[in-house]
């Protein structure tokens, strides 16, 4: 069985983004167009409402390239068991209220059991230092938290024999 990785809006954003000039911002476009090519297949891709509401914003020609690669993946069902926990993430001060779509994509690949969270929001989402304090409070909860990662960090093993 294949292991389940919540999409969160800045991966298919920077699959689909022109090459920026930036020079990180192209690294991490480059690593995650390798890792949709390479990667992506050996799991089962999921999103939520709120990643389609973010990705459907903007610029409308770049609006539609993001939906059209996220036009396959299934769409995890909205629960309030993952709005209380993403409120929760915000009263217990782990995450600022400004925060709330990403104490809201964490809380559904959290509530849904979502092995890997695949981002490049490194502010609140795939940051060390909140995210042991955000376990400890998913564990009280009684859930399993997924693994915050990025792309490069989802890019698999090498066979070394």
């Amino acid at each position: 069985m294949k292991k389940k990785v919540y999409i969160e809006t800045t991966i298919v954003s920077y699959l689909t983004a022109k090459p920026g000039r930036d020079l990180i911002i192209a690294a991490h476009q480059q690593v995650t167009r390798e890792w949709w090519e390479r990667r992506r297949a050996a799991y089962d891709l999921r999103v939520s409402q709120f990643v389609l509401d973010e990705a459907g914003d903007g610029d409308p020609g770049a609006a539609a390239r993001r939906l059209a690669a996220l036009a396959d993946v299934p769409v995890l069902a909205d629960s309030l068991e993952a709005r209380a926990l993403a409120k929760s993430f915000i009263r217990h001060r782990l995450l600022p209220e400004a925060a709330g779509i990403d104490a809201l994509h964490l809380a559904m690949a959290t509530v849904h059991e979502v092995d890997f969270l695949l981002t490049w929001n490194c502010r609140h989402l795939a940051n060390a230092e909140l995210l042991k304090e955000i376990a400890r409070l998913v564990r009280r909860n009684d859930y399993e938290m997924p693994s915050v990662c990025t792309p490069e960090e989802l890019m698999g093993v090498e066979d070394k024999t």
